[in-house]
């Protein structure tokens, strides 16, 4: 079977709290026999590098010191490791630009880092950009994140489906070999009821054109909390979201809903990213 997706980039600060991340993207690689890119972003600017060139050496040292680590992760798994180092002030900006000249289909980060922890509660700043603008599929991991091994579920909106993202996430299931759960949230009332179990129905149907083993069910109350007890109730270790890319002229955003669950989840979330909405 064909991995779901061939073009892998890892962005890492090789922190403790990129642990999550590296060793998932490893993971993946290893698991689909694919290479791995990997971008390590550091701020600097010509400015800084001017003044304080003992500084900009030092940094350059500790940026080697961590490919060297990455690499020495890599090589026993038989995964060749692509590492690039991109400079600039903007961290998320930089993480972006090589997915997009890349060619990513997959960026796997972390969750939050030691910059964002105290800023944002649920998605560090630059990770919440990076999935904000980012042009491709992301894989959001915790730090003790894992590939999984149960369950994928995919979360669908009953007033706009995705069937690309339902797709995705059969497909993610289908290559892990676990089942998939298709969730719908629905207001309380009959009519968005209604509504959730026609959506539910066409993404079943959509889903099982990929994979065989699919399921769904209907939950009523706050979408967030809702998905989030839904997947721990049925033992889901990974999370599918549906993230548009922004129209022209649009504000690109994580959204709310994405970041608390992103936030709040045990496990990795995927960030499924679409046409433009």
């Amino acid at each position: 079977m064909t991995h779901p997706y061939q073009n892998l980039l890892l962005a890492t600060e090789h922190t403790d709290f990129d642990t999550g991340a590296e060793n998932l993207a490893l993971a993946l690689a290893q698991h689909g026999g694919l290479p791995l890119a990997v971008v390590l972003p550091m701020l600097s600017n010509a400015e800084f590098e001017m003044l304080a060139p003992e500084l900009a050496i030092k940094a350059d040292a500790q940026t080697a010191a961590r490919i060297q680590a990455l690499e020495a992760a890599a090589k026993p798994l038989g995964v060749a490791l692509s590492p690039r180092v991109r400079r600039g002030n903007n961290l998320a900006a930089e993480i972006v630009a090589e997915a997009r000249s890349a060619g990513t289909d997959l960026l796997v980060t972390r969750r939050r880092g030691k910059r964002g922890y105290l800023s944002r509660l649920l998605v560090g700043e630059m990770v919440s950009q990076v999935v904000a603008h980012a042009p491709c599929s992301l894989l959001i991991a915790p730090r003790a994140a894992t590939l999984w091994r149960t369950r994928v579920m995919v979360a669908v909106d009953p007033q706009a489906p995705d069937a690309a993202c339902v797709a995705a996430a059969a497909a993610v299931a289908a290559d892990a070999g676990v089942p998939l759960l298709v969730v719908c949230v629905a207001a309380a009332g009959a009519e968005p009821q209604a509504q959730a179990a026609a959506a539910l129905a066409t993404a079943l149907q959509q889903a099982q054109k990929h994979h065989a083993g699919v399921s769904g069910v209907v939950v009523t109350g706050r979408v967030a909390d809702a998905l989030l007890s839904t997947a721990e109730q049925h033992g889901a270790d990974l999370l599918v979201l549906s993230r548009n890319r922004p129209g022209a002229g649009a504000r690109a955003r994580m959204g709310s809903i994405t970041e608390a669950v992103t936030g709040k989840a045990n496990g990795p979330v995927l960030v499924h990213v679409g046409g433009v909405g």
